[in-house]
């Protein structure tokens, strides 16, 4: 694992970069062209057009696009988010619990996803064409064809509302137990689970399905193996590789793909935050969630890239 693998994780890297800051003009340029004027919204229908332009210039908003990208981006790059339009406080500050509380609720989201996932891959595998594997693939493939809103109301209403077992309304604080946080989080967590559960499963068994098809797992069989250490001992281990891309890529859109979830339980995490501030036309907001969340998902992809690369040999030491 020396200079082949070093050479391809900087590959990785660099590319990461390359394309965060692609995504960087993007997310600047898709702001720009968003409609109506973010000095005339802040100010009101009745503002005269000197203070509108006032405003503007107050807020740099008279320079020409390409200085004011520059700008964000050598603010970006010295931790500096910027100042929000509508409110006034610093971004980073206000942002920074937020984002805890995003990756707090992702976190325990994956901790329920992802073994259960890989436990119910296993299953399937291991009773393959039978119930249990019809059984399971039904499931995953019923809860894929399920919108996450149309969950996170399903769990509103018998969890919440009809049962009243967990409240409706996901409010966390800094003070507040550890254990009311997790009472708190139990159903925007279920939904995301719900949600990416079934990917990660179904991509599971199919990973250890192909591993299965080798000459080695033959000649385990022969060898007399029982199935299930067939599957733990040699295929799973042989399928790693697959199955971490998988995990990762989930792992990226429980961060990224919270936004819905968190509008339905008003959860005060980064995507409340963002569709708060994009109703408001809050520019410099809209611009700093949009970067960190890809950000996240680049990250979480070079990590699965590297995990993959390590898990290979072939990748590892390539002719």
């Amino acid at each position: 694992m020396g200079s082949p693998l070093v050479k391809l994780i900087a590959q990785r890297v660099a590319l990461g970069f390359l394309l965060l800051f692609a995504v960087s003009v993007l997310i600047f340029a898709g702001t720009q062209i968003l409609p109506g004027d973010v000095a005339q919204s802040i100010l009101g229908q009745s503002a005269t057009p000197q203070a509108v332009a006032n405003l503007r210039e107050q807020l740099g908003l008279n320079q020409p696009a390409y200085v004011r990208y520059f700008d964000w981006l050598g603010g970006i790059l010295t931790g500096d988010l910027g100042t929000a339009l509508t409110t006034r406080q610093d971004i980073a500050t206000t942002l920074l619990p937020r984002l805890w509380n995003t990756l707090f609720l992702a976190f325990w989201a994956a901790v329920v996803a992802v073994p259960l996932a890989i436990l119910l891959g296993l299953l399937a595998v291991r009773y393959r064409n039978g119930p249990v594997d019809k059984a399971i693939s039904g499931f995953a493939l019923a809860s894929t064809s399920v919108p996450e809103f149309f969950v996170g109301y399903l769990l509103v209403y018998f969890f919440a509302v009809k049962w009243q077992w967990f409240p409706p309304i996901s409010t966390v604080y800094d003070s507040m137990p550890f254990w009311q946080k997790l009472q708190a989080i139990a159903l925007p967590a279920a939904a995301l689970t719900l949600v990416v559960l079934a990917h990660m499963m179904r991509m599971t068994r199919a990973a250890i399905l192909n591993v299965m098809q080798s000459a080695y797992i033959e000649t385990a069989e022969l060898k007399g193996l029982r199935p299930l250490d067939i599957i733990r001992r040699h295929a799973f281990p042989n399928a790693i590789a697959p199955i971490v891309n998988v995990v990762m890529l989930n792992l990226a859109y429980l961060v990224v793909g919270v936004v819905v979830v968190e509008v339905i339980f008003v959860y005060p995490g980064m995507g409340q935050y963002l569709v708060d501030h994009v109703a408001k036309r809050d520019v410099p907001v809209v611009q700093a969630v949009g970067l960190i969340f890809a950000a996240v998902y680049i990250t979480l992809n070079i990590v699965a890239d590297i995990a993959a690369i390590a898990a290979n040999p072939r990748l590892r030491h390539p002719k």
